[in-house]
């Protein structure tokens, strides 16, 4: 995790925590102050949600309930206080929040 994503205001997650859902056939999106910047399918990644999960309990203890923070995809710019960015994935739900300084 970039010293950025560790700042106040930038460890949101929500709107929910979804358990029973298959996002493999999803779309993320990101909406920097209304514009898209990111769209692209979860089938895209790097790795795959279930991948990752495989990896980091090789290598550690995950129990239920715990959140892996993952990077993001291309097309992610700097923000400045006071820019709105929403995450929107297919099935669960839009995450807006306002970046402060």
């Amino acid at each position: 995790m970039g010293a950025g994503q560790g700042f106040d205001t930038f460890g949101v997650f929500g709107p929910a925590i979804a358990t029973d859902t298959d996002i493999s056939g999803a779309t993320i999106r990101a909406e920097l102050n209304g514009r898209e910047r990111q769209n692209y399918p979860v089938s895209d990644l790097f790795m795959q949600p279930a991948e990752i999960v495989s990896h980091l309990s090789g290598a550690m203890t995950l129990n239920p309930g715990d959140l892996i923070a993952y990077g993001t995809g291309p097309g992610a710019l700097p923000m400045k206080p006071g820019a709105t960015i929403d995450v929107i994935i297919d099935g669960i739900g839009t995450l807006s929040n306002t970046y402060e300084a």
